[in-house]
């Protein structure tokens, strides 16, 4: 069975930001999701809530442990973004109303 972007993204919802204590696909910080199936690469853009967070390397390792779980995958790639640059609006609803920001 080929890996799919839904099959990723939630295992990314086992990783989570240790300040904030929500995972990084409610917290809006993965971007994009790119699967090349014939070559076993998960390349993920992402960014974190602010430039200077301290605990990036951290979750980038959380990353790469949690894609492990997928036998067929050789290879993750984690690229750092900053555009868009996030903003608490990109979180889910969930997300919102668990750290208690309302727009």
């Amino acid at each position: 069975m080929a890996l799919t972007e839904n099959m990723v993204r939630t295992a990314l919802r086992d990783v989570y930001d240790p300040e904030l204590g929500v995972n990084v696909v409610d917290l809006g910080l993965i971007y994009e999701v790119e699967i090349n199936n014939e070559e076993g690469k998960i390349h993920v853009d992402m960014t974190l809530t602010s430039p200077g967070c301290p605990v990036g390397p951290m979750v980038i390792a959380d990353i790469h442990r949690a894609l492990s779980i997928f036998d067929d995958v050789k290879d993750v790639d984690v690229e750092l973004v900053w555009s868009p640059y996030w903003n608490p609006s990109m979180m889910s609803e969930e997300a919102k109303e668990e750290l208690g920001y309302y727009d």
